[in-house]
C-alpha cells in the first residue's frame, strides 16, 4: 500500500491538522493521483487542502454521476482504485448509479462524500441524505465517519477493501464537523480487518479434481469471466489455453482476456454471443468457469443451460459459487493463482501419462474425442461467423463504422461503450487482443456510461487512444462531461452511432411487439445537432452519413490529439444485433437472423 516516506510520516504524526487535511494526506498515502468530483457545502472543507496537494489532480466534472463513471473508467483502464468526491444530499445520491454499476461489475472505486454535521444527522438538515444506508446494498462496504481521528484509518481500510478479494466500490461518508475538527494524522502502516480475509490460494484437492475432469472430458469449455482480467491473469489464461487446447469463450466483461486471434477462442457467449460460443457451452460435458458468475445473459433459460455439463466453478467470491448453477467442483481463490495451479496440475498429469505410455499402456481415452470436439467448435465458428448486412439504400451500416474505427485505432487503443445495440456491436466487431482494452457497463447496463468512463480511462492511460462508442440515446444522458474533457485537455474521441432511436428497445419492439414503436423514436431532425453541440462544448464536431466517407472522417478524428472529437455517424435505422437469444428462452433457440436458427448436429461432434 503506497504511503508517505517514514521520515515524512514521523514529521506529521503529531502535527495538529484539520480532519480535511488528514483526508487529503490519507488519499496521498493511498497513492491517489486523480480524483473526480464537484464541491459543495458538506465536502467544502476538504477542497481547501486539496488545492495544496502536489500529488492529487482534481478534475471538476459537470455532474456527480460523471465523477463516479470517470472513477470507474480510470479503474477499469489502469487496474488501480478510482476515486470520486461529492457533497451531501443530492451530490451523494447522484453517485448511486455509478456505485451500483461498479458493484455489479466488480470495479474498485472509493467514493468520499461529505455529510451534514454529526449533531444534525437524522434531523432532516439541509442537503441531508442517509447515503450510507442508501448505498449499503450496492457497495462492498460503507462507512460513516464522525470523528476526525478515524479518517486516515478509514481511508486505508476503504482502499484495502476496494482493491482486494472481489474488487468493488466502498463509500466513505464524513460528517462536516469531523472535517473541520483538529486532529493528529496517523496513517496505518498495515490494515487489520479480522472479519475480512479473502481466500486467494485455492485448495489443492479441488485443483487436482478439476485437472482430472479436464483430462477425461470429451467436450470441455473454458468459460472465462471478468474476474480473470481483475486478477491480471491474462498471460496465465493463455498458457492454460495453449496447454489444454480446450475451446475458450470470454464473456462481455472478459473481452480481451484471451486474444481474439487465439486459435482456441470462440468469442463471446450469451444473448448476443457467437454461435460457436453458445453452441459449445450448450453441448459441453465439462464447463470450467474462471471468474464468471453464470448470469442470465449468458445462460439464457437456466434450466436448459448446458444440460450435460459438469461444472468446475472458480471464483474469488464464495457467494457466487453455486448461486445460479450447482458446481461439481467449487474452487475459491484468486483466478491467477487458480490458473497457475491448474497449469501445474495438468503438466503433472501429462508427465504421468507420458510415463505410462512409455511402459506400453494406453492412456487419455478422451484425447481423440477432445481433439474432434475442438475441431467441431472451430468449424462452427467458420460456418457461422459474425457478420452484417449492407443496407440496400446506401445508408451507413453501424457495424461498418465500428470495424473501421477499430482498424484505424488498433488493438492498443481503449474502447468504451454505453449500453444497447452499439455496445453489442462494439463487443463483436472490434478485435480485442489485450485485457483492459474494452470497458463497458455489463451487469447494470447503465445508459450514459461511455463519455465519462472514457474520460476516466483517458486520464488513467494518457498515452493511449480512447474511443467512446456511444448511442444517440446514451450520449444525451451525460454529454455535459465533454466540457470537462475540453477544459482539462482530455482528448477522448466519441463515435455517436446515431440511428435516431433507442435502438435496442426498438429492436425488441420490432421482434416482440409487432413493430409498435412506443416512445423509442428520437427526432431525426438533428435535435440536437451533435456536431454543433460538440463545437459548443469546445470540442471538434464531425459528421458522416456515407459509407465512402467513413475512413476519411475517422482518419481526421485520429489526427486530432489536443482536444476531444465527436463524430455523429448517421446510421441505418433498422440495423439489428445478431445473433440473438430472446430473453427467457433457451440458448438452443439462438437466431442468427430473424426466423433463422443455426443447426449443429451431434454427429458432427464425433459422438
Amino acid at each position: 500500500m503506497p504511503r508517505f516516506e517514514d521520515a515524512h510520516r514521523k514529521a506529521v504524526m503529531n502535527e495538529q491538522i484539520t480532519g480535511a487535511q488528514s483526508l487529503i494526506r490519507a488519499l496521498e498515502c493511498a497513492g491517489v493521483d486523480t480524483v473526480f468530483g464537484i464541491p459543495g457545502g458538506a465536502i467544502l472543507p476538504a477542497y481547501d487542502p486539496l488545492l495544496d496537494s502536489q500529488q492529487i489532480r482534481h478534475i471538476l466534472v459537470r455532474h456527480e454521476q460523471g465523477a463516479g463513471h470517470a472513477a470507474e473508467g480510470y479503474a477499469q483502464a489502469t487496474g488501480r482504485v478510482g476515486v470520486c468526491l461529492a457533497t451531501s444530499g443530492p451530490g451523494a445520491t447522484n453517485l448511486v448509479t455509478p456505485l451500483a454499476n461498479a458493484h455489479m461489475d466488480s470495479v474498485p472505486v472509493v467514493a468520499v462524500t461529505g455529510q451534514v454535521p454529526s449533531g444534525a444527522i437524522g434531523s432532516d438538515a439541509f442537503q441531508e441524505a442517509d447515503i450510507r444506508g442508501i448505498t449499503m446494498p450496492i457497495t462492498k462496504h460503507s462507512y460513516l465517519v464522525t470523528d476526525a481521528a478515524d479518517i486516515p484509518r478509514t481511508i486505508a481500510e476503504a482502499f484495502h477493501i476496494a482493491s482486494t478479494g472481489r474488487p468493488g466500490p466502498v463509500l466513505v461518508d464524513i460528517a462536516k464537523d469531523a472535517l473541520q475538527a483538529r486532529t493528529t494524522f496517523d496513517y496505518p502502516a498495515t490494515v487489520s480487518l479480522p472479519g475480512y480475509r479473502p481466500v486467494t490460494k485455492p485448495h489443492g484437492k479441488q485443483i487436482r479434481e478439476a485437472a482430472r475432469l479436464m483430462g477425461k472430458a470429451e467436450r470441455p469449455v473454458l468459460y472465462v469471466g471478468g474476474g480473470v482480467i481483475k486478477a491480471n491473469a491474462a498471460a496465465e489464461l493463455e498458457q492454460l489455453a495453449d496447454l489444454s487446447q480446450i475451446p475458450v469463450v470470454t464473456t462481455l466483461m472478459a473481452r480481451g482476456a484471451l486474444p481474439d486471434s487465439h486459435p482456441s477462442h470462440l468469442g463471446m457467449p450469451g444473448m448476443h454471443g457467437s454461435v460457436a460460443a453458445v453452441a459449445a457451452l450448450q453441448r459441453a460435458d465439462l464447463i470450467v468457469s474462471l471468474g464468471a458468475r453464470f448470469d442470465d445473459r449468458v445462460t439464457g433459460r437456466l434450466d436448459t443451460f448446458a444440460p450435460e455439463a459438469k461444472v468446475v466453478h472458480a471464483d474469488i467470491d464464495p457467494a457466487e459459487i453455486s448461486k445460479n448453477r450447482l458446481a461439481d467442483v467449487p474452487i475459491v481463490g484468486d483466478c491467477r493463482e487458480i490458473i497457475v495451479e491448474l497449469v501445474a496440475a495438468l503438466r503433472e498429469d501429462r508427465a504421468s501419462e507420458a510415463d505410462v505410455n512409455a511402459a506400453g499402456h494406453t492412456v487419455d481415452p478422451a484425447g481423440g474425442r477432445a481433439s474432434a470436439w475442438a475441431a467441431w467448435a472451430r468449424g462452427l465458428a467458420e460456418r457461422y461467423p459474425l457478420g452484417y448486412e449492407i443496407p440496400d439504400d446506401g445508408s451507413l451500416s453501424p457495424q461498418l463504422v465500428i470495424e473501421r474505427i477499430a482498424a484505424a485505432a488498433g488493438p492498443e487503443a481503449v474502447y468504451v461503450a454505453g449500453v444497447g445495440q452499439h455496445q453489442m456491436w462494439a463487443s463483436q466487431f472490434v478485435p480485442y487482443e489485450r485485457p483492459r482494452a474494452w470497458i463497458n457497463s455489463g451487469g447494470l447496463g447503465t445508459m450514459g456510461y461511455a463519455v465519462p468512463a472514457a474520460m476516466g480511462a483517458q486520464v488513467g492511460e494518457p498515452g493511449r487512444t480512447v474511443w467512446a462508442i456511444d448511442g444517440d440515446g446514451c450520449f444525451q444522458m451525460t454529454n455535459q462531461e465533454l466540457a470537462t474533457c475540453a477544459i482539462e485537455r482530455i482528448p477522448i474521441k466519441v463515435a455517436v452511432i446515431n440511428n435516431s432511436a433507442l435502438g435496442m428497445v426498438r429492436q425488441w419492439q420490432t421482434l416482440f411487439y409487432e413493430g409498435r414503436y412506443s416512445n423509442t423514436d428520437l427526432p431525426s431532425t438533428r435535435i440536437p445537432d451533435f456536431a454543433k453541440l460538440a463545437e459548443a462544448y469546445g470540442c471538434v464536431g464531425l459528421r458522416c452519413d456515407k459509407p465512402d466517407d467513413v475512413d476519411s472522417v475517422v482518419a481526421q478524428a485520429m489526427e486530432i490529439t489536443d482536444r476531444p472529437v465527436v463524430v455523429d455517424f448517421a446510421v441505418h435505422r433498422d440495423a439489428m444485433v445478431w445473433p440473438m437469444v430472446a430473453a427467457g428462452t433457451s440458448n438452443d433457440d439462438i437466431l442468427v437472423a430473424r426466423d433463422m436458427a443455426p443447426a449443429w448436429d451431434r454427429e458432427e461432434e464425433g459422438q
